[in-house]
């Protein structure tokens, strides 16, 4: 019988030859790698990563920095005891990327430097798809699994729980989540709504028009009025800005009865969410996780990702500069970041690329999960400095030309063969490189990941609803606010107007002149320049412009929590 190590010491081949017939009867077995779960022992323990890689290991991640532990350095199918991994906590606002086939252990890793973080004051935020992120919130068990990871890596491994508040997009599993129409803007609502460019420009142009009419756009009912308003009886106020069909305006209308049947409606209006409660600290010093609970809306991901990003711009736009940082103020996680970039336009690329590369300034940092860097755009991979890549898989050609690119973006390194290393990387194993102190990348090195503190499985629901009932922040934003916006004022002013057409036709008085045709039977005539910069076309260029490149990166300022 021949043994046979795979290329890195992962899965070992064991062939064997029948004594009476050895070329006719060959077998293979296929051993489970040192880093799968599911390893029995069999692996060859003997093996001690070589001294040259421990050496560079050190010197790429030095101790004496306040840092989050990722794991050990895994090398020709040895684990060396000793978790030298880290990644320093004032390159976190570098911002990173975590990726990976499904059941790669993407979650855990999120889980474990989430965990770290809160534990060094730090806040969090992320977003719960599956529903397993949710036991951050209370200790994890000792198993043999979980018991001879920590053996592995040499970690001191410890049960706890961390400070959490749940959050939700329908109130259901926290916090009521709310953002006004108006403070959303229009290019992310085209995102949500899967508008087309020129649909996205008309409700650009409506937004223009509520803005410059001071029609507050609260929520779903405010900007019904308004497109109820322009598509009718205010059709004439809209020429200036360019005009809007009608087939348009009944798109618009079904995207939103669509998104409303889904549970939507509740998420647009007030209270807003105060974006300063992502920022709060424990008593004990630790930072609070923010934990969005994304299981009753998995239907709607354009929602949920258009959400968080509509989070990140608001917190470009309120968060005072920074700078250089010990520590960053929040870190952000974009779970199944893919969702964000499907389908997007590209002035919603151009921001977030914008905001991703801005935000680092007001101390905030930004990691996409996801399962293959080939999901974020070229533009705003280039900006994330940490990388957590676990195993990649190539089933198809499409997929192998993606492995192909994705080992061409690490640095090099004479320790791995990158590209074949990301096909054999084991469960709970990844390929790493982070910024050290310099802002310069570390070559990459595979690592056993260390396993998280807290408990790996859900909250059980019983759990789940006695943390929501004692949560003061689901309080806060249980009771929706109406007051006065577009739709009141819209129905006041039609009001008005067929009371004073009553009076008219009671007292049998000619009509009078609107006060638009009052002001424009008086106006003195407009120059030559005054009409081409008040034409419809340059006033609905303007409106597309401005909101295109403002947004929600530089919304209106946050109105006061009542």
């Amino acid at each position: 019988m021949k043994v046979a190590l795979g290329p890195r010491g992962g899965q070992q081949r064991l062939e064997a030859h029948s004594p009476t017939h050895p070329a006719s009867c060959k077998f293979l077995l296929v051993a489970p790698t040192r880093g799968s779960e599911a390893a029995t022992g069999f692996e060859n323990r003997s093996n001690r990563v070589d001294e040259t890689v421990l050496a560079a290991s050190r010197g790429a991640f030095p101790e004496g920095q306040t840092s989050i532990t990722l794991g050990s350095i895994v090398h020709d199918g040895a684990i060396h005891p000793e978790p030298t991994v880290r990644l320093a906590l004032s390159m976190m606002n570098r911002h990173g990327l975590i990726a990976g086939a499904t059941g790669t252990g993407k979650t855990k890793t999120l889980q474990l430097i989430a965990e770290q973080l809160s534990a060094a004051g730090v806040p969090v935020f992320l977003a719960d798809v599956k529903g397993d992120v949710s036991g951050v919130a209370a200790p994890g068990e000792a198993s043999p699994r979980v018991t001879q990871r920590a053996t592995d890596t040499g970690y001191p491994w410890k049960p706890s729980g961390y400070p959490v508040e749940f959050l939700s997009l329908t109130g259901t599993l926290g916090a009521q989540m709310r953002a006004t129409v108006s403070s959303f803007g229009p290019l992310l609502l085209a995102k949500v709504l899967g508008l087309n460019d020129t649909q996205s420009s008309v409700l650009a142009m409506v937004f223009k028009y509520a803005d410059d009419r001071g029609l507050l756009l609260l929520d779903f009912n405010d900007l019904r009025a308004v497109l109820q308003h322009l598509s009718g009886a205010g059709a004439a106020e809209l020429e200036e800005y360019g005009g809007m069909s009608k087939q348009t305006v009944g798109v618009l209308f079904r995207e939103m009865v669509q998104l409303e049947q889904q549970g939507a409606g509740a998420f647009f209006g007030e209270p807003e969410f105060d974006l300063n409660d992502l920022l709060q600290l424990a008593p004990d010093g630790r930072g609070v996780m923010s934990v969005l609970e994304l299981r009753d809306v998995q239907d709607k991901p354009a929602l949920s990702s258009t959400f968080m990003m509509w989070m990140l711009a608001r917190l470009y736009h309120t968060l005072p500069e920074a700078g250089d940082l010990e520590k960053p103020k929040l870190v952000f996680f974009f779970d199944e970041a893919h969702l964000l970039f499907e389908g997007s336009s590209t002035a919603f690329r151009e921001q977030v690329e914008q905001v991703a590369r801005l935000i680092r300034s007001k101390g905030v940092g930004v990691f996409f999960v996801t399962q293959s860097p080939k999901d974020v755009p070229a533009d705003i991979l280039a900006q994330l400095g940490n990388r957590v890549q676990h195993a990649l898989r190539a089933f198809t050609p499409d997929d192998d030309k993606a492995l192909r690119a994705a080992a061409r973006t690490f640095p090099k390194t004479s320790f791995y063969d990158v590209e074949e290393t990301l096909t054999t990387l084991g469960i709970g194993e990844a390929l790493v490189t982070v910024l050290n102190a310099k802002g310069a990348p570390t070559q990459p090195f595979v690592v056993h990941m260390i396993p998280p503190a807290s408990q790996m499985s859900p909250l059980d629901e019983g759990e789940m609803q006695r943390r929501l009932n004692a949560s003061a922040q689901v309080r806060e934003y249980a009771t929706p606010v109406d007051r006065e916006s577009a739709r009141e004022m819209l129905a006041a002013r039609a009001a008005d107007a067929a009371r004073a057409a009553a009076d008219q036709a009671a007292s049998g008085a000619p009509p009078t002149a609107t006060k638009a045709g009052r002001s424009r039977a008086t106006r003195e005539p407009k120059s030559a320049l005054e009409q081409a910069l008040s034409s419809p076309l340059a006033r609905t260029v303007a409106g597309v412009v401005t909101r295109g490149l403002m947004g929600a990166l530089l919304g209106s300022t946050r109105r006061r929590r009542r």
